[in-house]
């Protein structure tokens, strides 16, 4: 059995101190939509030269103040669809943090998307520093949540990747380091910015939020799915197990918002016609990749507008696990399709520089860290459990 490491780390959201991107006198065009920015600025300027100053900021990269900072480093690795990119961008410590941890950093990766007639760009944004969390298989979590994001600091990833990279992003996925809806309104007003027409202009329907099912935050979300434009906006589950067993030790928030109220939640989303979740599920050898765990995967999403994302493990430093065979993966596959589960295979991209969906995060705050080794699920133990479920 997994080792219980720690206790579920569900807290309320934390509400950071101000801080470099959005600490001015006023707001910046970082910070808030075109609409509050003309409103600060009414005292000072006319609207149309507050206007052309924020849509210079963003179109243009205009930046005058200085107020993103050029990435501290940037990696690169191939993959068959082109470059894949990490970079980070430097960030303020909160006050009274611990000086051992050193500086901060944010982690984001432009990945490579190609289709039959193009290659577009997708941009994974972070929207912590670390993750209160704690998945066992992932990077970020490791580290602990060392401090929120502010709405600037997530559209700086953004502004980072298009004016000081140069690279045109297509889409946004919130699935680097953190999760987006611990600080639910934050992650919010960050979409409201991204998507304003006046500034990155990113349409909501390219923007998707990747959550563990956090059902205090997903609540919230759902009052905002219920306002104009937002129903466009694509919400991914990270499932990763067919039941409370194997999930429960694989995800603490499992423990406090197991997977019956998480289904409860998803049955009666609000949804726009013909929309649907997409259902991540990173594939662990040994864990939770036999057939009778994809079967009873597929009858618990029965009810569920949704495609499951099988994502090949990508092993985080110190993992107990490996990276799944590729045979495993294309045979878990077949058998959720066997099943009437409509499921895609993500590409691994970026595993090498640490960069591919479970990857990111800082080894010099996670060394710091005393993190317990886990010890890894039986195969044979978890297949005879679902196989008398089934």
């Amino acid at each position: 059995m997994l080792q219980d490491r720690t206790a579920c780390p569900i807290q309320g959201p934390y509400t950071p101190p101000m801080v470099q991107l959005d600490s001015a006198p006023e707001p910046t065009p970082l910070a808030v939509t075109h609409d509050a920015y003309l409103a600060a600025r009414a005292h000072a300027e006319p609207a149309d030269l507050a206007l052309d100053r924020y849509e210079s900021f963003h179109r243009a990269g205009l930046d005058p103040d200085g107020l993103v900072p050029a990435p501290t480093r940037i990696e690169t690795t191939t993959s068959d669809e082109g470059p894949v990119r990490k970079f980070l961008l430097p960030v303020p410590p909160r006050p009274g943090a611990r000086r051992d941890v050193g500086p901060l950093e944010v982690e984001s990766v432009i990945i490579p998307m190609r289709s039959r007639h193009e290659t577009t760009h997708t941009l994974c944004v972070s929207s912590q520093v670390g993750c209160a969390m704690g998945c066992t298989f992932c990077e970020t979590a490791q580290m602990g949540l060392v401090r929120p994001l502010h709405p600037a600091e997530i559209v700086a990833q953004w502004w980072a990747a298009r004016h000081h990279l140069g690279q045109f992003i297509r889409n946004i996925v919130f699935m680097g380091m953190g999760e987006p809806l611990d600080q639910v309104e934050t992650t919010i007003e960050a979409i409201r910015i991204l998507t304003d027409h006046h500034g990155p202009a990113i349409p909501m329907k390219r923007i998707t939020v990747s959550t563990v099912g956090r059902l205090d935050g997903m609540a919230h979300l759902r009052e905002q799915f219920l306002k104009p434009g937002w129903r466009k906006l694509n919400l991914a589950i990270s499932i990763n197990a067919p039941n409370d067993e194997i999930r429960s030790q694989l995800m603490p928030v499992n423990r406090s918002m197991p997977m019956d109220d998480l289904i409860a939640m998803l049955e009666t989303w609000p949804f726009r016609k013909n929309g649907k979740f997409c259902c991540e599920y990173v594939l662990i050898p040994g864990v939770n990749d036999a057939d009778a765990h994809a079967d009873e995967l597929a009858h618990r999403l029965r009810n569920i507008p949704c495609c499951v994302n099988v994502i090949p493990y990508n092993p985080r430093r110190d993992s107990p696990w490996p990276a799944p065979h590729e045979d495993d993966v294309w045979r878990f596959l077949s058998r959720l399709e066997a099943n009437g589960q409509f499921c895609k295979r993500r590409r691994t991209k970026g595993r090498d520089t640490m960069a591919a969906c479970g990857q990111l995060g800082a080894a010099h705050i996670r060394n710091r860290r005393v993190i317990p080794r886990v010890a890894s699920l039986t195969s044979s133990a978890l297949t005879s459990r679902t196989a008398n479920q089934s």
